[in-house]
């Protein structure tokens, strides 16, 4: 109970404005750390790249089921032939195993299927063998960069007019710095792209931009008529917004990433799920960066640019020197009791 008071109180306090953490005057200090992550992104993408799908490249899809069939005997059955390339296997339940290849030849799928029979004895019936081409995968990479066009030129033209343009375009920013960030980290854990992990990525967009969204509702209130009151800078305020909504941003964030941690470690990592781990990783990376784009990249990136406006110029100078002329005490002077002259 009392950490849980201590808590409240905290939020309570940065939310009035009696305790403050100074996110927005540190903006190089995040760029920094953005930066770095972006960099290793790029670098893990360009030089390693992702390990698309038999959705997206088209294959051979062969599903063996048998009681004792498993992930590692399967391997070692199929991989013995010459021409098998790009063999990925996974364990579906206790009884199915999936083995994925490039596309086969009509000769050697037979081959492997007689293989497979042979290994588990099995009927070639409870084999089930599915071909992909490649043009079904294009078709979904046509319609995703549609819909993720789609959604960027109206998130841009919706925050351009229910708060300002240079809101739009920090939020532009934050959702392009997540997605990078998150295909980079994907690419170096060498998780395969599926459609699934399309799903992940406009997920983790909508929830980077309802993020967002909720900072800059708190920076237009704190700083309508700003320049009339003039109590406080442009960085000022948002600074101040961003510390109010820190509390509600971070339970927020905490409450998303747990299920979505327990499918990624349970049951993609202990219970062998492999058709979780997919959106799993994409949603996990991808909530947490865009939690810290909302917090540290979209605010500050707001105040540096609203700060070189003629107006907030302005009105930094009249905070400052309002704030330097009472913080210098004038000198006091004190009238001496005149004394009498001696006789």
């Amino acid at each position: 109970m009392a950490k849980r008071h201590e808590v409240g109180s905290l939020g309570g306090r940065l939310y009035r404005g009696e305790v403050s953490l100074d996110i927005v005057g540190r903006r190089k200090q995040w760029y920094t750390v953005s930066l770095v992550l972006f960099i290793l992104s790029c670098s893990a993408f360009f030089f390693k790249g992702l390990t698309l799908g038999i959705e997206f490249k088209g294959g051979t899809v062969i599903t063996v089921s048998s009681a004792t069939a498993d992930a590692k005997n399967a391997r070692e059955t199929v991989e013995s032939l010459p021409f098998i390339d790009g063999l990925i296997v996974q364990e579906l339940g206790s009884d199915k195993v999936r083995i994925q290849t490039d596309a086969l030849e009509p000769s050697e799928l037979n081959e492997v299927q007689d293989l497979l029979a042979s290994r588990y004895s099995i009927s070639l019936e409870t084999i089930d063998v599915q071909a992909i081409g490649p043009s079904w995968g294009a078709e979904i990479t046509r319609k995703g960069t549609i819909g993720l066009v789609a959604f960027l030129v109206i998130v841009v033209i919706y925050l351009a007019l229910t708060f300002e343009p240079k809101m739009g375009l920090a939020a532009l920013l934050a959702l392009f710095h997540d997605v990078f960030i998150t295909v980079g980290i994907y690419a170096l854990v060498g998780f395969e792209v599926s459609p699934a992990t399309l799903i992940g990525f406009l997920t983790i967009l909508a929830y980077s931009l309802y993020d967002t969204v909720v900072v800059f509702d708190k920076v237009r209130e704190n700083t309508k008529n700003i320049t009339q009151v003039a109590r406080m800078t442009y960085s000022q305020a948002a600074n101040l917004a961003v510390n109010q909504t820190l509390i509600r941003s971070i339970n927020t964030s905490i409450i998303a990433v747990l299920p979505v941690a327990s499918l990624l470690f349970v049951g993609a990592g202990l219970l062998g799920a492999g058709t979780l781990k997919d959106i799993a990783l994409v949603l996990f990376v991808g909530l947490i960066i865009g939690t810290f784009s909302s917090i540290f990249i979209a605010t500050p990136f707001l105040a540096s640019s609203r700060e070189r406006e003629p107006a907030m110029i302005a009105l930094a100078k009249r905070v400052n020197s309002r704030g330097s002329g009472e913080g210098e005490s004038a000198p006091v002077q004190r009238t001496q009791p005149k004394r009498k002259k001696r006789r």
